[in-house]
């Protein structure tokens, strides 16, 4: 009732925690994103090769207060990955069982002729990338993008590759699509910000007031089957353990 007579939106956040205090839908006006990903998963008999690349895009036109300020940070990208992989994202030492992180290789590029390799590999060219049970995927963050040490337009890769064991089987239903997740300050990407903000025990409230946008989306995979001879992958899941 107040709202309806002042305009006014009221609240009492608790203390010493994060807080929504609105969400709402809001038509999206057809902009580019700061930058595309694509990605490819191929499947060739019992090797499994993802490979994934960012572009930083030349066109898009993000909606900043500040003209200077047009960079991506805390980008984290999602790659799921089925029940049945889990076990090849792992690796044992003599101390403890530990997930496979990446390994960093700038120079790492899409379509490099190379012979697949038994041990599972995974290489950024920027940022760090591992399998995380939390999410069930393998998990590629990046402080920001563009990349300091590189170009704007210089493109940013991740690949892994896997060998599957017997008892690891490929589902024929899985349709995979990546979560694409990152923050641009000082931007509004709705079209709504924050006019005026008062509080009683602070006569400057604004200068607590910072306006960030949340991006979320998702990017389908593209999978690939590279049949062997006599191999149907239709009636894989027949095959029984001994």
């Amino acid at each position: 009732q107040e709202f309806e007579q002042s305009r006014i939106i009221k609240f009492t956040p608790p203390d010493a925690c994060r807080l929504e205090l609105m969400r709402f839908r809001t038509h999206y006006n057809e902009q580019d994103l700061p930058f595309t990903l694509k990605a490819a998963v191929v499947v060739q008999g019992a090797y499994i090769e993802l490979q994934a690349f960012i572009n930083m895009s030349s066109t898009a036109q993000i909606l900043t207060r500040v003209p200077s300020v047009k960079y991506c940070e805390n980008v984290m990208i999602r790659f799921p990955v089925p029940t049945q992989w889990i076990k090849a994202f792992w690796t044992m030492n003599l101390q403890r069982q530990k997930s496979l992180k990446a390994k960093m290789n700038r120079r790492a590029c899409l379509g490099a002729l190379h012979e697949v390799e038994s041990d599972p590999i995974i290489q950024v060219s920027v940022g760090t990338a591992k399998y995380e049970s939390a999410y069930r995927a393998v998990v590629w963050k990046i402080d920001r993008l563009p990349d300091k040490n590189s170009s704007l337009d210089h493109p940013h890769s991740l690949s892994y590759k896997l060998e599957l064991g017997s008892d690891q089987e490929i589902p024929s239903d899985w349709y995979p699509f990546a979560t694409v997740q990152f923050v641009v300050h000082d931007t509004c990407a709705s079209g709504t910000e924050v006019k005026s903000l008062g509080i009683e025990s602070d006569l400057q409230p604004q200068k607590h007031v910072v306006q960030k946008a949340f991006y979320n989306c998702q990017v389908e995979i593209e999978k690939k089957w590279i049949r062997l001879d006599g191999e149907d992958p239709d009636k894989a899941g027949n095959c029984l353990m001994q």
